[in-house]
């Protein structure tokens, strides 16, 4: 197993890629997130101009244009290393051959959300809580992205809009609502403001959760503004992607204490990504990058089979071995929760490693293996029964002056010889080796 004990420097911002590819652009323009939204990278042309692109790479890369859309935001742009050609950045935001190479392989709706869809744009998995698709635009196109299939720019029409929070309303077993797409934070503050007061008026809906990845490749749009009007309906969650330490710039961590600070709690779903976080340095580093910006570490996705996407999946065993490699040497609150979406909407399913060798729910005997690889026995608590409490309190009564000790340990050798063993197994104890429970 790799080693996960050290910790990596923290990640600088992108000062210096905006240095070399945006010099003369200003700090009002840089900062204001229009700006930032309208100057996206979004053709090969774009691309060209700051990045060399061979003259095969490019003819390859104009057809992966024709099925999935690319834009990066300067911003995110600018944390590329560009003598590196295997950049976790540039890796999740610029189109690459391996796109067209896995084309034909995945499947553009691996979830099954529009079979689970009962009006467009909202899927209904879970019996409580419902997902809303109220844009397909994001400020970034990510290329392992699970909608790949959506990448456009529009947003849901406000009729389509009307029928997902008729749907809410009228299903009362719905007490959560995801606003997701695309990018909910792309769209304006005033038209975000609409759809959730509209779900703030439903009585059944308890919590509303955004998800946005604009904290990490847009955090300028993470604004006063934004957040004044989302601390009007608490409770509000955010889910934010963050997936590699580089990610975890200053200005990343201003536009979460911004939203913290209007009182909404902050979690992180990363996506296991190959050559991008597929080790346990670089997982440990990104999550105590994370709690350092106090975003809690919530779920580590296996990345889904989605067509054009094959090249980020990696083997399940990796994602067992890189929790495995967490587990105990960092704070429990920082090891997220592995998770597979199970292929045709069956849902989340939690894995990791085994920590639960065997139990036997008659003998009430449990094995366990420690984070360390140790063997522990455990039981289950034992009941003293009536026969031994009077044996105990018969004892007591005719040893009266004794000490304590001796009053206890005369009546434990009166006990029948069931309770004694009750009160023997009554605590946890180490295992010598491993046993199989019978």
């Amino acid at each position: 197993m790799e080693d996960a004990t050290s910790d990596c420097e923290r990640p600088p911002s992108g000062s210096e890629g905006r240095r070399r590819w945006f010099p003369k652009v200003s700090d009002a323009e840089w900062n204001d997130w229009r700006w930032q939204f309208r100057n996206r990278i979004s053709s090969l042309d774009d691309l060209a101009r700051l990045v060399t692109v061979a003259k095969d790479e490019l003819a390859v890369l104009t057809e992966v244009l024709r099925d999935f859309k690319m834009a990066v935001t300067p911003y995110y742009f600018s944390l590329i290393d560009p003598s590196d050609p295997n950049d976790p950045i540039r890796r999740q935001a610029v189109p690459s051959a391996d796109e067209y190479l896995y084309r034909n392989i995945g499947d553009d709706d691996p979830l099954h959300e529009e079979a689970l869809s009962p009006v467009p744009g909202l899927t209904h998995r879970y019996p409580d809580r419902v997902l809303m698709v109220v844009t397909n635009v994001c400020a970034m196109y990510c290329r392992h992205c699970t909608r790949k299939r959506i990448m456009c720019e529009s947003a849901a029409s406000e009729a389509d809009i009307d029928r997902m929070i008729a749907y809410v309303a009228a299903t009362r077993t719905v007490r959560d609502v995801i606003v997701s797409g695309g990018d909910p934070f792309t769209m304006a503050t005033e038209r975000i403001e609409r759809i959730l007061r509209r779900l703030r008026a439903i009585p059944h809906v308890e919590v509303i959760r955004v998800g946005t990845r604009t904290p990490c490749t847009l955090p300028q749009r993470i604004d006063n503004a934004l957040c004044d009007m989302l601390q009007k309906y608490h409770p509000i969650w955010v889910n934010v992607q963050f997936n590699h330490p580089k990610e975890c710039t200053p200005e990343a961590a201003a536009a979460c204490d911004r939203l913290l600070r209007a009182g909404i709690p902050v979690n992180n779903q990363s996506v296991l990504l190959k050559g991008v976080n597929d080790d346990p340095r670089t997982m440990k580093e990104l999550i105590h990058g994370l709690m350092r910006m106090r975003v809690r570490p919530y779920y580590l996705f296996q990345c889904d089979p989605v067509r054009g996407a094959e090249h980020f999946r990696t083997p399940v065993a990796r994602g067992i071995e890189i929790v495995g490699a967490l587990r105990g040497y960092t704070s429990g609150l920082a090891v997220p929760t592995y998770v597979i979406d199970a292929p045709g909407g069956g849902g989340k399913v939690p894995i990791g490693p085994q920590y639960l060798l065997c139990s036997d729910p008659k003998e009430g005997r449990t094995i366990l293996r420690g984070y360390d690889g140790r063997i522990f026995e455990y039981f289950d608590p034992q009941s003293l029964s009536g026969a031994a409490l009077a044996g105990v309190a018969s004892e007591e009564a005719a040893q009266t002056g004794a000490g304590q000790a001796s009053a206890a340990g005369v009546a434990a050798e009166k006990s029948d010889a069931g309770s004694a063993a009750d009160v023997g197994r009554a605590k946890p104890r180490k295992a010598a080796a491993t046993k199989a429970c019978r």
